[in-house]
């Protein structure tokens, strides 16, 4: 996968604090920006969502 990002929120400088995530159409990579090369962890897009949605309403 080529298409990986970083969140806005990843921090200052180069912004290696944070995850990456790269989307396919049936599922969504995610991997450490601090060290790409460790390896991804590959969930179904529909879970990834509601993980998202999930965390969005933790207070």
């Amino acid at each position: 996968m080529d298409n990986w990002r970083k969140s806005s929120y990843s921090g200052p400088g180069d912004g290696n604090e944070c995850v990456e995530i790269a989307n396919a159409r049936t599922h969504v990579a995610i991997r450490d920006s601090k060290d790409p090369a460790v390896g991804t962890l590959t969930v179904p897009a529909g879970s990834f969502t509601l993980f998202i949605e999930a965390l969005k309403k933790t207070p």
